[in-house]
């Protein structure tokens, strides 16, 4: 992917995305061939399965499959240097760890700025082990952080059901509440 992207230099990126960065659909100029930038999104879409940490990234930018950009081809390229500079990194599996299940639930409320939809984004952990994760774009418009927030929870719940159902046909059961962590007051 490294090579396929033209980075043939050593510079790397400690974020995969620019601090405070909103991409919109007329950032830049069109890119004549799209081909590259939907081949190179592609493969970072798949690199997602065991890299958790660019998944939010990945689905911005791949919100611009159909008309990308400089711009967003510059971020695409960005995402990469970063993965370049961070190739040992990726989840890990303890076999010592606890079997209690957690998880974390938050939302940017109306950060999109073509859309002002809220992101959705949660993960599980089964003692230190990063068992489950997602960030996706919320369906409709929030019309507060509260909502946004609750809408979040709704999905982790959603998930944490599903999670304990499964955990619980391989044998192993929960008898107490899971704790399912979210940072805003009003939703709490």
């Amino acid at each position: 992917m490294i090579s396929r992207a033209g980075i043939t230099d050593s510079k790397t990126e400690s974020t995969p995305l620019e601090l405070n960065c909103k991409l919109t659909p007329l950032d830049g100029t069109p890119l004549e061939d799209a081909t590259l930038y939907r081949q190179l999104v592609g493969s970072l879409v798949y690199l997602t399965v065991t890299r958790p940490d660019i998944a939010y990234v990945v689905h911005i930018v791949s919100q611009f499959m159909s008309a990308p950009r400089s711009s967003h081809f510059s971020a695409v390229l960005r995402i990469i240097r970063y993965v370049k500079g961070t190739l040992f990194h990726g989840l890990h599996f303890s076999a010592n760890s606890s079997l209690v299940l957690s998880g974390y639930s938050d939302a940017d409320w109306a950060a999109d700025p073509t859309d002002r939809r809220s992101t959705t984004g949660y993960c599980f952990f089964l003692g230190s082990s990063l068992l489950s994760w997602r960030s996706k774009k919320q369906t409709v418009v929030s019309r507060s952080s509260t909502e946004s927030e609750y809408r979040a929870l709704a999905d982790a719940t959603a998930e944490l059901l599903w999670l304990r159902w499964l955990l619980a046909d391989m044998g192993v059961t929960h008898s107490s509440a899971t704790m399912l962590h979210c940072d805003n007051r009003s939703a709490i």
